[in-house]
């Protein structure tokens, strides 16, 4: 798999709520709340709320099962900076893959009031209290969240329900292609009527991509160049 990252087919994606003691949080303290204000002056947006990453996951028979705990958002944004603190957390999250009935692959570019402005990528978000249910971890329902939340787009009836796990630059990235049975213009033309609905969409634009040769390593995420370059390749 290209840009470092392993790709895995799965059946399914299963995840449950557990109690994890992460120490990284108290350890830096100090140094989290400084990136955090420096965050949100350029972002003011931006919410510190509760978000589940991964502490264990592991795959058998075709099915991933993870272990999620909570923590501040916050908490996760300065993980995320000083990059691989700790290999055992993972930032794990599902994104419904949009492809039309003509071959393009949808892509949001992200809104500027968002932490993760200009970017390309699939309609994604990290899991939180939203998705649990009980002891459970609803990722296909977060997925499907994030689409009809950022698009207005309801996934098809009878869509494929096969995965691609993607694990590379401490993520796990859940990538649930499905083909849906208009065309890119009709879709984006959906989409835009939604984002003009909403008074602070989370998307800036829409973006459908035909080919390798449009794959963008300046604005793409390491997942989403991994998954493209693979799915634009040359079948023998």
């Amino acid at each position: 798999m290209s840009e470092g990252f392993r790709s895995t087919c799965l059946a399914d994606v299963t995840a449950r709520l557990v109690d994890h003691d992460w120490a990284f949080p108290r350890t830096h303290a100090e140094a989290i709340a400084a990136h955090w204000q420096d965050r949100i002056a350029r972002s003011p947006g931006m919410f510190d709320g509760t978000v589940l990453l991964c502490c264990a996951h592991a795959v058998a028979d075709g099915v991933a099962r993870l272990d999620l705990f909570a923590t501040r958002y916050s908490s996760f944004t300065y993980y995320r900076h000083i990059r691989h603190a700790d290999p055992r957390i993972r930032n794990a999250f599902a994104a419904i893959v949009p492809w039309t009935a003509d071959g393009a692959a949808l892509l949001g570019e992200m809104g500027a009031h968002t932490a993760n402005a200009g970017q390309l990528y699939f309609p994604c978000g990290t899991p939180d209290p939203d998705d649990v249910r009980g002891d459970s971890v609803d990722l296909a329902g977060s997925a499907a969240r994030e689409l009809a939340e950022e698009t207005g787009l309801a996934l098809p009836e009878n869509a494929d329900t096969a995965w691609i796990m993607l694990e590379g630059e401490n993520q796990l990235a859940f990538l649930r292609p499905v083909r849906f049975t208009e065309p890119a213009a009709t879709i984006a033309a959906r989409i835009a009527d939604h984002l003009r609905s909403e008074a602070e969409p989370e998307l800036a634009a829409l973006h459908s991509v035909r080919s390798a040769a449009e794959i963008d390593p300046a604005r793409m995420p390491g997942f989403v160049r991994a998954y493209l370059a693979t799915a634009f390749s040359p079948r023998t």
